[in-house]
């Protein structure tokens, strides 16, 4: 088995959105902004990414109601491939666990 883990530190970008799919799943989602100074080759470089995540089940109703834009936030999770409208390919951070940071 091959582990597929990301943990992403930032700040709620979008405000949360829920969901219910025709099945009666409840997903959450919305947008993670991480910006940070990264040492590459004994070199700083700046890092920066905005990335989609996605909480799905019986959690992500409370999560919707607990997260606010500009929130400093920690998510893990595993990341998929999803398709936007336009069949552009997009990465998605699936949170398992969020973690508010104060």
């Amino acid at each position: 088995m091959v582990d597929n883990c990301l943990t992403l530190v930032g700040s709620v970008a979008k405000p949360p959105k829920l969901s219910t799919s025709p099945a009666g799943v409840h997903h959450c989602q919305f947008s993670i902004e991480h910006r940070s100074i990264q040492v590459e080759d004994e070199l700083n470089r700046q890092a920066f990414v905005r990335m989609q995540v996605v909480a799905t089940g019986h959690w992500s109703q409370r999560l919707a109601s607990e997260l606010t834009e500009g929130m400093q936030i920690k998510v893990v999770g595993f990341i998929n491939r999803h398709e936007s409208r336009n069949g552009n390919p997009l990465l998605v951070l699936h949170a398992q666990q969020v973690e508010m940071i104060n």
